[in-house]
């Protein structure tokens, strides 16, 4: 099954403690999209069961949730960072509402993110609500934005958002041009903000290819370790897996010589 949790991952994909930062780097050929979508099924599927009662929805993601009937109820929110990324600030909005449980944010400005992203956050809020955000890729801003937006101010803008939530999970590009060269203004920006959020992280998990090239049965290698922002009384058990995605989305995680 696709939605199948690799029980090596389990523990990695429990609820973080309180205002933790999860931290996951991908390479070219080595998405983090798989696992964001295991960190989404484990988070929303009690809620999705909930959601889903004498209700029906086309809108679900690869992982089987009810990411329209959760939106409605105000357990989850999708924040679109992309379609309206280039909107001009005096471009007028759409004249038709966006459906409850989604946001667009509307320019590059971090003003503008910021907005939306506190507003999301508001729609899911409760008494006794553990929310956790989702940012995927925000390093994509660096470069849309030019050189009017740096890795600090992104950084300083994530940290005010994440003091609303319970816990974040972030993931950025780590490949080597991107963080070693820093020849460019974008790769010393670039290597600034993933440099600085790994050293927030509890828990940084890399992916990268295979270092002796491409296998047939296997995708990549999976890399635990602890971030600078961890607790001495809350240890990361560091660890070095491989894993495997399946053509029809499931994944197997295993040890070398498994």
């Amino acid at each position: 099954m696709a939605t199948r949790i690799p029980h090596l991952l389990e523990s990695y994909l429990a609820l973080p403690s309180e205002y933790a930062q999860i931290l996951l780097t991908s390479v070219l050929g080595a998405s983090t999209n798989w696992l964001v979508l295991r960190y989404l099924y484990t988070y929303l599927r009690k809620l999705n069961a909930a959601a889903e009662e004498g209700t029906a929805s086309a809108l679900q993601s690869e992982d089987g949730l009810d990411l329209e009937g959760l939106g409605r109820s105000g357990k989850f929110v999708f924040v679109d960072g992309l379609s309206g990324l280039f909107s001009s600030p005096h471009q007028a909005p759409p004249t038709t509402a966006t459906p409850k449980g989604r946001r667009i944010i509307r320019g590059a400005r971090l003003a503008d993110i910021q907005r939306e992203l506190d507003g999301a956050i508001s729609d899911v809020s409760t008494a006794d609500a553990k929310t956790v955000l989702i940012v995927d890729q925000p390093d994509l801003l660096l470069a849309a934005s030019g050189e009017d937006l740096t890795g600090l101010a992104l950084r300083d803008m994530l940290l005010g958002v994440q003091e609303k939530v319970h816990a974040s999970i972030i993931t950025v590009a780590a490949d080597e041009p991107l963080i070693a060269a820093q020849t460019t203004t974008l790769e010393k920006e670039h290597a600034s903000l993933v440099l600085g959020l790994a050293h927030a992280a509890e828990t940084v998990i890399g992916l990268r290819l295979l270092d002796t090239g491409n296998a047939s049965d296997v995708s990549g290698v999976l890399r635990v370790t602890a971030g600078g922002g961890g607790e001495e009384d809350r240890a990361v058990e560091e660890t070095e897996l491989l894993y495997f995605v399946g053509g029809d989305g499931s994944v197997k995680v295993f040890g070398r010589g498994q």
